[in-house]
Protein backbone atom coordinates (compact mmCIF):
# COMPACT_ATOMS: atom_id res chain seq x y z
CA UNK A 1 0.00 0.00 0.00
CA UNK A 2 1.47 3.61 -0.65
CA UNK A 3 1.62 5.78 2.56
CA UNK A 4 2.62 9.58 2.63
CA UNK A 5 6.46 9.12 4.78
CA UNK A 6 8.72 12.31 5.82
CA UNK A 7 12.11 10.94 5.47
CA UNK A 8 14.27 13.98 5.44
CA UNK A 9 12.12 17.35 6.69
CA UNK A 10 12.42 20.43 4.04
CA UNK A 11 10.19 21.58 1.19
CA UNK A 12 6.58 19.72 0.27
CA UNK A 13 8.29 17.90 -1.88
CA UNK A 14 9.53 15.45 0.85
CA UNK A 15 6.22 14.87 1.34
CA UNK A 16 6.72 11.62 -0.39
CA UNK A 17 4.81 8.67 -1.96
CA UNK A 18 6.56 4.84 -0.35
CA UNK A 19 5.22 1.79 -0.30
CA UNK A 20 5.13 -0.23 2.69
CA UNK A 21 3.64 -3.55 4.41
CA UNK A 22 -0.42 -3.25 4.23
CA UNK A 23 -1.15 -3.17 8.62
CA UNK A 24 -3.21 -5.79 10.15
CA UNK A 25 -5.71 -4.67 12.73
CA UNK A 26 -5.29 -6.14 16.34
CA UNK A 27 -7.67 -6.78 19.02
CA UNK A 28 -9.85 -3.45 19.34
CA UNK A 29 -9.02 -1.88 15.98
CA UNK A 30 -10.36 -1.79 12.71
CA UNK A 31 -8.60 -0.97 9.29
CA UNK A 32 -10.22 1.58 7.30
CA UNK A 33 -9.68 1.80 2.79
CA UNK A 34 -9.02 5.71 2.88
CA UNK A 35 -10.96 7.94 0.91
CA UNK A 36 -10.08 11.44 1.90
CA UNK A 37 -7.66 12.58 4.60
CA UNK A 38 -7.68 16.54 6.08
CA UNK A 39 -3.46 18.21 5.50
CA UNK A 40 -3.52 20.00 8.43
CA UNK A 41 -0.80 22.62 9.83
CA UNK A 42 0.59 19.86 11.98
CA UNK A 43 1.28 17.96 9.07
CA UNK A 44 2.91 21.16 7.36
CA UNK A 45 5.13 21.96 10.45
CA UNK A 46 6.31 18.57 10.95
CA UNK A 47 7.15 17.82 7.25
CA UNK A 48 9.19 21.25 7.62
CA UNK A 49 10.77 19.92 10.47
CA UNK A 50 10.09 22.76 12.82
CA UNK A 51 8.66 20.42 15.41
CA UNK A 52 12.23 18.42 15.16
CA UNK A 53 13.26 19.08 18.25
CA UNK A 54 10.20 17.41 19.66
CA UNK A 55 10.14 13.99 17.61
CA UNK A 56 12.54 10.75 18.20
CA UNK A 57 14.70 10.22 15.61
CA UNK A 58 13.50 7.39 13.23
CA UNK A 59 14.07 6.69 9.59
CA UNK A 60 10.80 8.46 8.64
CA UNK A 61 7.95 9.68 9.62
CA UNK A 62 4.17 8.88 8.41
CA UNK A 63 1.83 11.97 8.07
CA UNK A 64 -2.08 12.21 9.06
CA UNK A 65 -4.03 12.79 12.01
CA UNK A 66 -7.60 11.90 10.69
CA UNK A 67 -9.47 9.81 7.86
CA UNK A 68 -12.74 9.14 5.99
CA UNK A 69 -13.44 6.17 4.63
CA UNK A 70 -14.70 2.40 4.64
CA UNK A 71 -14.13 -0.46 6.98
CA UNK A 72 -12.07 -2.94 5.66
CA UNK A 73 -11.30 -5.48 8.04
CA UNK A 74 -11.90 -5.86 11.69
CA UNK A 75 -9.92 -6.92 14.89
CA UNK A 76 -10.69 -9.23 17.39
CA UNK A 77 -13.08 -7.74 19.97
CA UNK A 78 -15.10 -5.22 17.88
CA UNK A 79 -18.52 -5.58 17.67
CA UNK A 80 -19.84 -2.15 16.43
CA UNK A 81 -18.46 -2.03 13.53
CA UNK A 82 -18.98 -3.95 10.08
CA UNK A 83 -16.66 -3.74 7.16
CA UNK A 84 -18.05 -1.71 4.16
CA UNK A 85 -19.29 1.07 6.80
CA UNK A 86 -18.52 4.16 5.96
CA UNK A 87 -16.42 6.23 9.08
CA UNK A 88 -14.52 9.05 9.99
CA UNK A 89 -11.80 8.59 13.03
CA UNK A 90 -8.93 10.45 14.63
CA UNK A 91 -5.35 9.26 15.48
CA UNK A 92 -3.28 11.39 17.74
CA UNK A 93 -0.68 11.73 15.40
CA UNK A 94 2.22 13.42 18.44
CA UNK A 95 1.15 10.14 20.68
CA UNK A 96 1.88 7.31 17.94
CA UNK A 97 4.25 9.36 15.31
CA UNK A 98 2.50 6.92 12.80
CA UNK A 99 -0.55 8.65 10.70
CA UNK A 100 -3.24 7.90 8.48
CA UNK A 101 -2.35 9.52 5.16
CA UNK A 102 -2.01 6.36 2.36
CA UNK A 103 -4.47 4.24 1.64
CA UNK A 104 -5.02 2.56 4.89
CA UNK A 105 -5.54 3.36 8.51
CA UNK A 106 -5.79 0.60 11.25
CA UNK A 107 -7.48 3.07 14.19
CA UNK A 108 -8.50 1.59 17.57
CA UNK A 109 -12.12 1.31 17.12
CA UNK A 110 -13.15 3.71 19.85
CA UNK A 111 -11.61 6.66 18.00
CA UNK A 112 -14.08 5.72 15.18
CA UNK A 113 -17.37 7.09 14.42
CA UNK A 114 -19.91 6.62 11.43
CA UNK A 115 -19.46 9.18 8.58
CA UNK A 116 -22.28 11.83 8.74
CA UNK A 117 -25.15 11.01 5.73
CA UNK A 118 -25.23 13.97 2.92
CA UNK A 119 -21.67 14.68 3.24
CA UNK A 120 -18.54 13.88 1.06
CA UNK A 121 -15.39 12.41 2.17
CA UNK A 122 -13.72 15.48 1.49
CA UNK A 123 -16.49 16.76 3.84
CA UNK A 124 -16.24 14.22 6.08
CA UNK A 125 -12.80 14.44 6.77
CA UNK A 126 -12.43 17.94 7.55
CA UNK A 127 -14.43 17.28 10.91
CA UNK A 128 -12.23 14.91 13.12
CA UNK A 129 -9.34 17.16 14.14
CA UNK A 130 -10.78 20.45 14.26
CA UNK A 131 -14.35 19.42 15.31
CA UNK A 132 -13.41 17.32 18.62
CA UNK A 133 -10.69 20.01 19.41
CA UNK A 134 -13.06 22.94 19.31
CA UNK A 135 -15.49 20.26 21.35
CA UNK A 136 -13.81 19.56 24.00
CA UNK A 137 -12.16 22.89 24.24
CA UNK A 138 -15.88 24.24 24.86
CA UNK A 139 -16.08 21.37 27.23
CA UNK A 140 -12.78 22.33 29.29
CA UNK A 141 -14.51 26.27 29.49
CA UNK A 142 -17.82 24.87 31.22
CA UNK A 143 -19.64 27.37 30.19
CA UNK A 144 -23.44 27.86 30.63
CA UNK A 145 -25.72 29.27 28.63
CA UNK A 146 -25.63 32.85 27.89
CA UNK A 147 -21.65 32.48 28.80
CA UNK A 148 -19.23 34.85 26.84
CA UNK A 149 -16.81 33.12 24.80
CA UNK A 150 -13.86 35.36 22.84
CA UNK A 151 -12.57 32.96 19.84
CA UNK A 152 -9.54 34.26 18.16
CA UNK A 153 -8.84 33.09 14.66
CA UNK A 154 -12.32 32.82 14.64
CA UNK A 155 -12.57 32.32 10.47
CA UNK A 156 -10.00 29.82 11.10
CA UNK A 157 -10.80 26.00 10.29
CA UNK A 158 -10.43 25.25 14.24
CA UNK A 159 -12.25 28.92 15.25
CA UNK A 160 -14.95 27.80 12.82
CA UNK A 161 -16.14 24.80 14.25
CA UNK A 162 -15.68 26.47 18.20
CA UNK A 163 -18.15 29.11 16.51
CA UNK A 164 -20.47 27.08 15.56
CA UNK A 165 -20.61 24.48 18.39
CA UNK A 166 -20.65 27.65 20.86
CA UNK A 167 -23.73 29.33 19.42
CA UNK A 168 -25.36 25.71 19.17
CA UNK A 169 -24.63 25.37 23.24
CA UNK A 170 -26.11 28.82 23.59
CA UNK A 171 -23.50 30.64 24.13
CA UNK A 172 -22.67 34.42 23.12
CA UNK A 173 -19.47 34.57 20.56
CA UNK A 174 -16.92 37.15 20.04
CA UNK A 175 -15.45 36.61 17.13
CA UNK A 176 -11.78 38.00 16.54
CA UNK A 177 -10.65 37.49 12.38
CA UNK A 178 -9.82 39.67 9.75
CA UNK A 179 -12.12 42.09 7.96
CA UNK A 180 -13.34 40.02 5.32
CA UNK A 181 -14.42 37.11 7.47
CA UNK A 182 -17.14 39.90 9.21
CA UNK A 183 -19.87 38.43 7.04
CA UNK A 184 -19.09 34.56 7.48
CA UNK A 185 -18.76 35.00 10.91
CA UNK A 186 -21.74 37.50 11.50
CA UNK A 187 -24.17 34.83 9.91
CA UNK A 188 -22.60 31.97 11.82
CA UNK A 189 -24.04 34.31 14.94
CA UNK A 190 -21.10 35.71 16.01
CA UNK A 191 -20.33 39.43 17.18
CA UNK A 192 -17.07 40.37 15.12
CA UNK A 193 -14.18 42.19 15.91
CA UNK A 194 -11.03 43.07 13.13
CA UNK A 195 -8.54 42.10 14.33
CA UNK A 196 -5.56 44.03 14.50
CA UNK A 197 -4.03 46.76 17.46
CA UNK A 198 -7.86 47.98 18.61
CA UNK A 199 -8.85 44.25 18.95
CA UNK A 200 -8.69 44.17 22.78
CA UNK A 201 -10.15 47.45 23.33
CA UNK A 202 -13.12 46.63 20.76
CA UNK A 203 -13.88 43.39 23.17
CA UNK A 204 -13.59 45.19 26.31
CA UNK A 205 -16.39 47.30 24.57
CA UNK A 206 -18.07 44.64 23.90
CA UNK A 207 -17.65 42.42 27.17
CA UNK A 208 -16.89 45.43 29.60
CA UNK A 209 -17.15 43.02 32.63
CA UNK A 210 -14.82 40.61 30.66
CA UNK A 211 -15.22 37.29 28.43
CA UNK A 212 -15.84 34.31 30.87
CA UNK A 213 -13.80 32.25 28.57
CA UNK A 214 -11.30 32.96 25.66
CA UNK A 215 -10.10 30.20 23.05
CA UNK A 216 -6.90 31.48 21.87
CA UNK A 217 -6.25 29.67 18.11
CA UNK A 218 -4.61 32.61 16.70
CA UNK A 219 -1.96 32.21 19.52
CA UNK A 220 -2.45 35.64 20.59
CA UNK A 221 -1.00 34.75 24.52
CA UNK A 222 -1.25 36.89 27.53
CA UNK A 223 -2.23 40.16 25.34
CA UNK A 224 -5.34 38.71 25.75
CA UNK A 225 -6.05 38.36 29.99
CA UNK A 226 -7.29 41.69 29.99
CA UNK A 227 -10.26 40.84 28.23
CA UNK A 228 -11.04 38.31 30.27
CA UNK A 229 -13.37 38.30 33.94
CA UNK A 230 -11.68 37.32 36.93
CA UNK A 231 -11.27 33.70 37.49
CA UNK A 232 -12.26 33.12 33.70
CA UNK A 233 -11.13 30.18 32.19
CA UNK A 234 -8.66 30.99 28.97
CA UNK A 235 -7.82 28.46 26.57
CA UNK A 236 -4.57 27.38 24.32
CA UNK A 237 -4.23 25.49 22.06
CA UNK A 238 -0.13 25.38 21.93
CA UNK A 239 1.65 25.69 24.95
CA UNK A 240 4.00 28.23 23.88
CA UNK A 241 0.89 30.35 23.55
CA UNK A 242 -0.42 30.19 27.22
CA UNK A 243 0.23 33.02 30.18
CA UNK A 244 1.36 32.92 33.12
CA UNK A 245 -2.28 33.17 34.92
CA UNK A 246 -3.20 36.47 36.57
CA UNK A 247 -6.71 37.65 38.98
CA UNK A 248 -7.91 33.45 39.21
CA UNK A 249 -7.95 32.84 35.38
CA UNK A 250 -7.28 29.43 34.94
CA UNK A 251 -5.05 28.79 32.27
CA UNK A 252 -6.03 25.42 29.93
CA UNK A 253 -3.79 23.90 27.27
CA UNK A 254 -6.30 22.22 25.01
CA UNK A 255 -4.76 18.57 23.73
CA UNK A 256 -7.27 16.98 21.45
CA UNK A 257 -7.92 13.53 22.89
CA UNK A 258 -9.40 11.06 19.70
CA UNK A 259 -13.01 10.20 21.12
CA UNK A 260 -15.56 7.84 19.47
CA UNK A 261 -18.73 8.95 21.19
CA UNK A 262 -17.69 12.42 20.38
CA UNK A 263 -16.77 12.19 16.57
CA UNK A 264 -20.62 10.51 16.72
CA UNK A 265 -22.24 14.06 18.34
CA UNK A 266 -20.14 15.50 15.26
CA UNK A 267 -21.30 13.37 12.64
CA UNK A 268 -24.99 13.94 14.01
CA UNK A 269 -24.87 17.72 14.21
CA UNK A 270 -23.34 17.98 10.72
CA UNK A 271 -26.51 15.30 9.29
CA UNK A 272 -28.42 17.59 11.25
CA UNK A 273 -26.75 20.77 9.39
CA UNK A 274 -25.96 22.42 12.77
CA UNK A 275 -22.13 21.94 11.91
CA UNK A 276 -21.37 23.16 8.35
CA UNK A 277 -17.64 22.02 6.91
CA UNK A 278 -15.46 23.93 4.20
CA UNK A 279 -12.85 22.60 1.80
CA UNK A 280 -10.50 24.84 0.73
CA UNK A 281 -9.38 22.45 -2.30
CA UNK A 282 -8.61 18.86 -2.66
CA UNK A 283 -5.36 16.83 -4.27
CA UNK A 284 -5.06 13.47 -5.37
CA UNK A 285 -3.10 11.37 -3.17
CA UNK A 286 0.03 11.65 -5.54
CA UNK A 287 -0.04 15.56 -5.41
CA UNK A 288 0.82 15.25 -1.61
CA UNK A 289 3.21 18.23 -2.48
CA UNK A 290 1.29 20.38 -3.81
CA UNK A 291 -1.58 19.59 -0.72
CA UNK A 292 1.46 20.66 1.00
CA UNK A 293 2.09 23.52 -0.55
CA UNK A 294 -1.42 24.74 -0.73
CA UNK A 295 -1.89 24.42 3.14
CA UNK A 296 1.57 26.50 3.83
CA UNK A 297 -0.56 29.45 2.55
CA UNK A 298 -1.43 31.84 4.54
CA UNK A 299 -5.10 33.10 5.12
CA UNK A 300 -6.99 29.96 3.65
CA UNK A 301 -10.44 29.63 4.70
CA UNK A 302 -11.20 25.92 4.70
CA UNK A 303 -9.55 22.35 4.61
CA UNK A 304 -6.68 21.26 1.87
CA UNK A 305 -7.88 17.60 1.50
CA UNK A 306 -6.27 14.31 -0.18
CA UNK A 307 -8.70 12.13 -1.88
CA UNK A 308 -7.75 8.59 -2.50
Amino acid sequence: MRAVLVKTFGGPETAEIAEIELPEPGPGQVRIRNQALAVHPADVAVRAGFLAALLPEQPSYRLGWDTAGVVDAIGEGVEDLRTGDPVIGLTHWFATRNGTHGDFAVLPAATVAPAPAGLTPAEAATLPLNGLTALQALDLAELRDGGTLLITGAAGNLGHFATQLARYRGLRVIAIARATDRDGLTALGAEFVEAGDQALAAVQRLAPGGVDAVLDTALTGAALLPAVRADGVFLAVRPPAAPESERGIKVVVVNVRPDGHQLGELTKLAEDGRLTTRIAGTHPLTEVAAAHEHAARPGIRGAVVLTV
